[in-house]
């Protein structure tokens, strides 16, 4: 085996000249092998120096080639500049090298070019890789639209981590994928390195570092709750295998919307195992619409209001407690200071409004999607993600959907809508609050509709039914609802028949009977 090295200026003509007789050789000749080395025409001359040096070779010119001795453990042989290889080739191989001078100034220039552009694109591809991967599903969504000007401020990640975004779409969303790519090349972010579309599934989040799934379009009609149900397992199994299979085993997964949120986190969890931890459901926007109509009641900011607890299914039978609720800056008789709070059930007074109209606000929204829009899904998600890197803020309670491990009596493998904290780069329950204890009446409504969707998409169960319990049968019956006490605190609920899906909207159902717990 004959190996030669052919090292060179980049912009050298004879240095071309001996790499296309080189080629030339190594393609017509089995046991003949070439190495190219090519280097800066600023830096030539020192690498030059050194390899003469190391090797105690004397050669002053470009191109320099040598013969590597396999048989001799690779030790280098001199063979000169071109001339010298011109000669060895037209006598040991009776090959010669017809280009012309001109032809040899044009491949010179080309080398160059080439030379200068490989380190620019491996550096290219070096802050693509070490950049944040972001991959967001159902790219061409209006939540997406709004999502995308959020992740490329800095304000989600710092301003200080550049990130790489994915748009994941179908085929057919194409030509629009690629209008917004353009559209948010034209943001100027400082901190999006990168913009790209994908339409192939198999390629889907290869090492991703956060993927957030949004709602999906619906391409069948559908005309059950069952059949609608059904049709959320083939898109969600097909997204867990590839998260399993293709994203970072860090990988942060953030499943927002409006529509069938738990039952969609929990999919995704079962094909994707070893990122059951990794997967979480946005709540924060049931949070916000809550704690938007306690503010208008009590004519003041939404931010103003903390700690609103938001348990269960977060886009279906879910409950709102307040029991840890406090309201800061709240105008009342006597001053106090900017951190001080009030508990938001003492500032309250019309006891009525907040037991039927504020539950009964709050139900109606959940149960026909009205104000969730993609600016509300978008603000949700990207704050969900700024606590998720960035922390909570200190003393917080803020409502996250995670896969039940059996904490205040909630059954294990449902994903359920509970208080917890970021700290560290994580999410930790808190299962430490006092006085938030959950009767087994109000958990097992909970925990219901959770488990016969989760039973339906698996294909264990044929018909869902909805929970009914005896207090609920008074209701259907007209006879006037008592008070009861779970846990020593009243405890009032109302019931509100679903609505039908509106029309042309088959892929919206109200949720089983729309029931609204208010824990007070």
């Amino acid at each position: 085996m004959a190996k030669f090295v052919i090292a060179g200026e980049a912009n050298c003509p004879y240095y071309a000249k001996a790499e296309l007789l080189a080629d030339s050789l190594q393609k017509n000749l089995p046991n003949f092998q070439i190495f190219k080395i090519t280097q800066h025409p600023d830096a030539w001359e020192e690498w030059l120096k050194d390899v003469c040096e190391k090797n105690k070779w004397s050669h002053k010119n470009s191109p320099i080639i040598w013969r590597e001795l396999l048989d001799r453990g690779g030790k280098g042989m001199l063979l000169g500049g071109y001339n010298e290889f011109l000669e060895h080739a037209q006598l040991y191989y009776g090959v010669t090298s017809s280009m012309t001078t001109e032809m040899m100034m044009v491949i010179a220039q080309e080398n160059l070019e080439t030379h200068i552009q490989k380190p620019l694109e491996k550096d290219s591809l070096t802050d693509i890789v070490s950049s944040l991967q972001v991959w967001i599903t159902s790219a061409s969504s209006p939540a997406s639209y709004n999502l995308i000007p959020i992740l490329a401020s800095g304000e989600v990640f710092g301003p200080d981590k550049e990130i790489s975004l994915v748009l994941f779409d179908d085929q057919q969303v194409e030509e629009h994928l690629q209008s917004l790519v353009m559209e948010m090349e034209d943001l100027v972010s400082p901190v999006l390195r990168h913009v790209s579309i994908c339409t192939q599934v198999e390629e889907a989040f290869l090492q991703a570092h956060v993927v957030i799934i949004l709602d999906d379009r619906i391409e069948k009609e559908v005309t059950t709750l069952e059949s609608y149900i059904r049709s959320r397992m083939p898109r969600c199994q097909l997204l867990g295998h590839l998260l399993e299979k293709n994203a970072h085993d860090s990988v942060r997964v953030l499943v927002g919307g409006k529509s069938f949120v738990n039952l969609k986190t929990v999919l995704l969890m079962r094909f994707a195992p070893r990122l059951v931890r990794n997967i979480v459901a946005v709540a924060l926007g049931v949070e916000g619409q809550a704690k938007a109509v306690l503010a208008r009641k009590l004519k003041t900011a939404p931010s103003c209001i903390k700690n609103v607890i938001i348990w269960g299914n977060i886009s279906g039978n879910n409950y709102v407690d307040l029991r840890k609720a406090r309201i800061y800056n709240h105008e009342c008789a006597i001053w106090a200071p900017p951190q001080f709070s009030h508990p938001i059930l003492n500032v309250i007074f019309d006891s009525e409004w907040l037991t039927k109209e504020f539950v009964k606000t709050i139900e109606t929204l959940t149960a026909t999607g009205k104000q969730f829009g993609s600016i509300l899904a978008a603000h949700s998600i990207s704050t969900t993600l700024k606590y998720w890197y960035h922390g909570s803020p200190p003393g917080e309670i803020v409502s996250l959907g995670v896969l039940s491990e059996g904490q205040f009596g909630i059954p294990e493998g449902i994903v359920f809508s509970m208080p917890v904290k970021f700290e560290n780069g994580t999410w930790v329950v808190l299962t430490d609050l006092e006085d938030i204890e959950i009767s087994e009446q109000i958990m097992t409504r909970m925990t219901h509709d959770l488990i016969q969707e989760k039973l339906i998409a698996l294909g264990d169960l044929m018909t869902f039914q909805a929970y009914q319990s005896v207090y609920e049968e008074s209701l259907d019956s007209k006879q006037e609802p008592d008070e009861f006490m779970p846990n020593g605190r009243t405890f009032l609920q109302y019931n509100v028949p679903p609505s039908p899906p509106p029309p042309g909207n088959s892929a919206w159902f109200a949720h089983s009977s729309g029931t609204r717990l208010l824990l007070l």
